[in-house]
């Protein structure tokens, strides 16, 4: 059986796993299980040369950090908390819009004066006094909490790893105060806790993740250039909206600059009409500046894909790699 020449780690199961196909399939590369939902190996539909692995979100980042994937799908969370020096294994390419969610301290809401992490402290030097032992702190994210609290000056305390649901870890009495992942808060408050005001580790998102260690060679490389061009053409799409302008409007150098600074760019002139492609953002504002340079109308759609020469991930990549090489 020939090995395939990219390989890209993909979650097994659960709503991580429906968006990363969902992504995948709008970036015009729909995945495949051949041999059932059960199988763990997949496949790319028009790319033979690409394997998908399916693996546990947790797994991803462990084989990403080894090399064994060229890519994986992970979130951003577990890529800190597993690498305790990210910069120097992965190339974190790209957001992927899902998976959002904050990793954060929480602390009871009966704590009404601990407002930051430096009232952590505070706590944590009364309770040694009082209680004769150190405060605990319930998570699933030992390295991120040591390397945050060791941040903030906070060394008094001791990690209760957490098996379960974190946020009944107060209830229980088995620890104090917890770090843990939220999307809404909403967990946390039902269960009387409050998230601190600079007690945000890290705000999270699925990513698309490069293996520096993985083994990239021309064929890899060529197939990595072609996925991460669908991807980057889908990003832009997703971000930019095309605009075209209807009325005696004259593109000239100065309106030209007007446009490029809020993030705008000329495509083209097609049937006496000018297109742009520009930030979703900055659609009103251009809009009002091209109606008071003489434009009856502005029509703004979403493109499917927006293609270009440039290929800005695969430059990151690309980049990332040499950069890898020198230092090796």
């Amino acid at each position: 059986m020939t090995k395939p020449a990219l390989v890209i780690g993909m979650p097994s199961k659960g709503r991580l796993q429906e968006n990363a196909f969902a992504f995948f399939a709008r970036a015009g590369m729909s995945i495949h299980q051949p041999r059932g939902a059960r199988d763990y190996r997949g496949a790319v539909a028009g790319m033979p040369d690409i394997e998908i692995a399916f693996l546990s979100a947790s797994e991803i980042a462990g084989e990403l950090q080894r090399g064994a994937v060229h890519f994986g799908v992970t979130g951003a969370d577990l890529i800190h908390e597993a690498l305790p020096d990210p910069a120097s294994k992965v190339e974190m390419l790209a957001p992927l819009g899902f998976g959002h969610a904050n990793v954060v301290v929480a602390v009871p809401e009966a704590w009404i004066d601990v407002h930051e992490m430096a009232d952590i402290e505070e706590v944590a030097a009364d309770f040694r006094h009082a209680k004769q032992r150190r405060l605990r702190v319930a998570t699933k994210y030992v390295n991120l909490t040591r390397r945050f609290f060791k941040q903030h000056g906070i060394a008094d305390y001791r990690i209760v790893e957490s098996l379960g649901a974190t946020e009944g870890a107060p209830a229980a009495g088995t620890a104090e105060l917890i770090v843990d992942i939220t999307t809404t808060g909403s967990t946390l408050a039902a269960n009387a806790l409050k998230v601190i005001e600079n007690g945000t580790i890290l705000k999270s998102e699925a990513h698309l993740v490069a293996a520096l260690n993985a083994d990239w060679s021309e064929a890899a490389r060529e197939i990595a250039r072609q996925v991460l061009a669908r991807i980057h053409g889908e990003e832009e799409a997703r971000a930019k909206r095309e605009m075209r302008i209807y009325g005696p409007v004259t593109l000239d150098a100065a309106l030209l600059g007007e446009i490029e600074a809020q993030g705008g760019e000329w495509l083209a002139v097609e049937n006496h009409t000018p297109i742009l492609l520009a930030p979703k953002s900055a659609i009103a504002p251009l809009s009002d500046l091209l109606i008071a340079r003489g434009a009856q109308r502005v029509l703004v759609g979403q493109p499917e894909y927006a293609f270009s020469a440039e290929n800005p991930l695969f430059d990151r990549l690309t980049g990332a790699l040499g950069t890898k090489r020198a230092a090796a």
